[in-house]
């Protein structure tokens, strides 16, 4: 009896170790899906999605410009540059100016003085007090004539020389004035070897050439000025795209090397005959221009918005660029704990308006992405495709 009752005992023993072994092994195979689970998805508990203000979204559809693509510079317009030259050459007695200063119209830019500008004043007063007395006497001949008493011959030569005198006269005022030199001052016996130039537009000084004592011809430039109140932007577009410009389209640019900010303007002018390159010149105007501290020769990269499409979008925020590549998180689970969001590397086009467009469609449309901190997640695992 003894015996039957220690193999009852020995039975029961090993059943319960058995059953015991049985459940440990289904905790283990629990806790190996768990842990894969975790390892494919990255979770997102809901505290940790309430706290950082986390955001749902699926995919929307949004217009985005098809553009031609090119490059070019700020400019102004051919008026609003000036290169200053001297009319006569000389050297330079002052220039008080550096790059940067702003001049207006009519102000004082260098003075030049030169020997031979004394001379032209003393032969402009010559000829003027000899024109006096050649006027004189044509008009005596002219009396003369009517009256028979002088030949004709008399009277011609009398006008000849009236006449010479009076374009060498009026030929040395001009001169003058060319100069900047005042005649009614030279009437006056006021005689100087210094002439001033002035500034034909305001602006900017951009360009200083010379220094004091400079011996400059009327073929060198001095000063360059540059008048900023109208910039504009001078694009170069390849043949191949010509057909699609029309004037007003948008124009969206950066000046890459000062900022990434995108600037507006729209196409203005067309040009109408193809360069050496195969390019074509476009002239484009810019918005509020007034607001922007543009300079003059900066590059620009430029789209020409010549139309516009429609393709599924994500804002800004559902898309982690790393490196080169872009990813996103998509929902795979909500559960009564939290969000498990599967992590996937995306083709991506140029952002508009704060949306990327999503290129394939290998995505579902009506599926669930985080819009907002998807950066922060796929940062934190690393930037890799589970």
């Amino acid at each position: 009896m003894q015996r039957i009752i220690n193999i009852i005992a020995v039975t029961s023993l090993l059943l319960t170790l058995i059953s015991c072994g049985n459940q440990a092994t289904e905790q283990e195979a629990s806790q190996a899906i768990d842990d894969d689970h975790e390892e494919e998805f990255i979770f997102v508990s809901n505290a940790q999605f309430e706290s950082s203000k986390m955001t749902l979204g699926s995919m929307e559809e949004k217009p985005f410009p098809i553009t031609v693509k090119t490059t070019g510079m700020i400019d102004v317009p051919p008026e609003n540059r000036a290169v200053v030259n001297a009319t006569m050459g000389g050297y330079i007695k002052t220039t008080p100016l550096l790059i940067g200063d702003e001049v207006s119209k009519g102000q004082v830019l260098v003075t030049i003085e030169n020997p031979q500008f004394v001379q032209v004043q003393q032969e402009y007063m010559e000829v003027k007090e000899q024109l006096n007395y050649l006027q004189v006497e044509f008009e005596r001949h002219e009396t003369m004539r009517k009256e028979n008493i002088t030949s004709q011959k008399s009277f011609l030569q009398a006008q000849s020389n009236y006449k010479k005198a009076q374009a060498s006269y009026n030929g040395l005022r001009k001169q003058l004035q060319l100069l900047n030199i005042s005649p009614a001052n030279v009437e006056a016996g006021n005689i100087t070897s210094i002439v001033s130039i002035y500034a034909p537009i305001s602006g900017s000084i951009t360009k200083v050439n010379v220094t004091m004592g400079t011996y400059v011809s009327p073929a060198t430039p001095i000063l360059e000025i540059i008048d900023n109140d109208h910039l504009h932007l001078e694009l170069s577009i390849f043949e191949k795209d010509i057909l699609k410009l029309k004037k007003g389209q948008p124009i969206l640019f950066k000046i890459p090397e000062s900022s990434q900010e995108t600037y507006h303007a729209d196409v203005h002018l067309i040009g109408t005959s193809i360069e050496s390159n195969r390019t074509i010149k476009v002239h484009g105007h810019l918005e509020n221009e007034e607001q922007v501290n543009f300079l003059t020769g900066m590059f620009v990269d430029a789209d020409i918005v010549v139309e516009s499409a429609f393709a599924k979008a994500l804002p800004e925020t559902a898309i982690a660029k790393i490196e080169e590549d872009s990813f996103v998180l998509l929902l795979h689970e909500k559960t009564d704990e939290g969000y498990y969001f599967e992590q996937i590397e995306v083709d991506t086009g140029d952002i508009f308006k704060k949306f990327i467009p999503i290129v394939g469609d290998e995505l579902d449309r009506k599926a669930l992405f985080l819009t907002k901190g998807a950066f922060n997640l796929i940062g934190e695992s690393g930037g890799h495709d589970h």
